[in-house]
């Protein structure tokens, strides 16, 4: 989804981090430019050869795990922004780093109902296909299998349904 509001958006390039075939192939299809399939000092090495040494203007932090945190706040450029929308387990920064480094960083529950109009008519007009993230699909009763399978990466998402 970060991948499809920047591309919507206007950016001219975008960098994912995925591990993930079948993420790495869908962050392309909704418009990544590269993707980075390193973590940590190998990951955070590869964006900054990516982006010159420079860094990212941009950064969006969708996991909320420390070392993604750390990532992003290692990969934004001086005067960039970071954005989180993972919800933070544990996570830990250094203030006076990132005050030193010029970054920013915002974050919290998505405003859902300040963008749903548009990301309904953009969706049902087929600008963009947010439903293709969902590639496996349970009855409801198995919901405990859907959060294991997204765990484990054997699913993007899961859709659950009420009925048969």
């Amino acid at each position: 989804m970060a991948v499809i509001a920047a591309k919507h958006y206007g950016a001219e390039r975008i960098i994912a981090m995925s591990r993930h075939p079948s993420r790495q192939a869908l962050a392309k299809e909704f418009g990544a430019t590269d993707i980075v399939a390193e973590r940590g000092e190998e990951g955070i090495a590869r964006v900054m050869e990516l982006t010159r040494g420079i860094g990212a203007e941009s950064v969006l932090e969708c996991v909320g795990m420390e070392q993604s945190m750390q990532q992003a706040t290692r990969i934004v450029r001086p005067g960039g922004m970071i954005g989180y929308v993972g919800v933070p387990h544990g996570v830990t920064f250094d203030g006076q780093k990132m005050f030193f480094a010029q970054s920013g960083m915002l974050g919290g529950p998505a405003p859902v109902r300040r963008f749903l109009p548009e990301l309904l008519e953009l969706t049902l007009a087929r600008k963009i296909q947010p439903g293709k993230v969902f590639d496996l699909v349970l009855p409801i009763a198995d919901v405990a299998e859907g959060y294991a399978a997204m765990d484990q990466r054997k699913a993007i998402k899961t859709l659950l349904t009420l009925g048969d």
